[in-house]
């Protein structure tokens, strides 16, 4: 099985830390993101993975290497210039040959089944992983006369789900890919007005974005006291 990771963006919400090292490569819990994606895909039966690549490039061939210290297969595809999530995946064309092949954003840290994913996609073009909406907030309730009834410290939002940034795509779709843009904003939206995009839910597992200082220093903090996810 194939997986293309996004990595090749210049991290600017976590200035000055992706001044000399790329976000992928920002370490959580002493390993770097890029690092922990890999074993995540690879405990899930993928055995190529598809690097794209732009910013500080020459940092993750470093690192990463040519995979076998992780026990996959890595290849490269490179970015001269910002070309968005749409036009990173049909850059990385050349290297796919599997029908179906995963996506996932080189910023997020998860354990969600990628075979539950290949599941949802049954006879669709493409599938995307949701996972449910959680507050950025805690939130205060209260009953009819006004009276304070408890705090709820950023809970879920129940009904509302956010794309994961992790998607099963086949491999047909490379030709409707943009040259240039996100496929967020390009490719997805008229796949799910031609009803060709699948929606897997993914309730009870873990999920993080690393957007922020304050996400990294999260994470960190989490894997740090012994938290793992495999």
């Amino acid at each position: 099985m194939q997986a293309v990771i996004l990595a090749g963006g210049f991290g600017k919400r976590l200035a000055p830390l992706t001044s000399d090292v790329p976000k992928p490569l920002l370490p959580v819990g002493g390993k770097p993101i890029l690092a922990r994606q890999i074993e995540w895909l690879r405990h899930h039966g993928v055995t190529d993975v598809i690097l794209a690549v732009g910013y500080l490039r020459h940092k993750i061939f470093e690192t990463i290497g040519d995979g076998r210290k992780y026990g996959v297969r890595i290849l490269y595809s490179v970015e001269e210039e910002p070309l968005g999530t749409g036009g990173a995946i049909k850059n990385a064309a050349p290297f796919i040959t599997d029908d179906v092949f995963i996506v996932v954003n080189g910023d997020i840290i998860t354990n969600l089944p990628v075979s539950k994913l290949l599941e949802e996609l049954g006879n669709a073009d493409g599938a995307i992983a949701l996972v449910p909406l959680k507050s950025p907030y805690g939130i205060v309730e209260f009953d009819a006369n006004g009276l304070i009834t408890r705090f709820v410290e950023k809970p879920v939002l129940e009904g509302f789900y956010i794309n994961a940034g992790v998607y099963a795509l086949r491999k047909k779709l490379l030709g409707e890919l943009p040259d240039r843009g996100n496929v967020e904003e390009t490719l997805f939206p008229l796949l799910a007005r031609q009803r060709r995009l699948k929606a897997a839910l993914f309730k009870d597992v873990f999920w993080r974005s690393v957007d922020n200082l304050k996400d990294l220093e999260e994470l960190d903090a989490m894997f740090s006291q012994g938290g793992e996810l495999l």
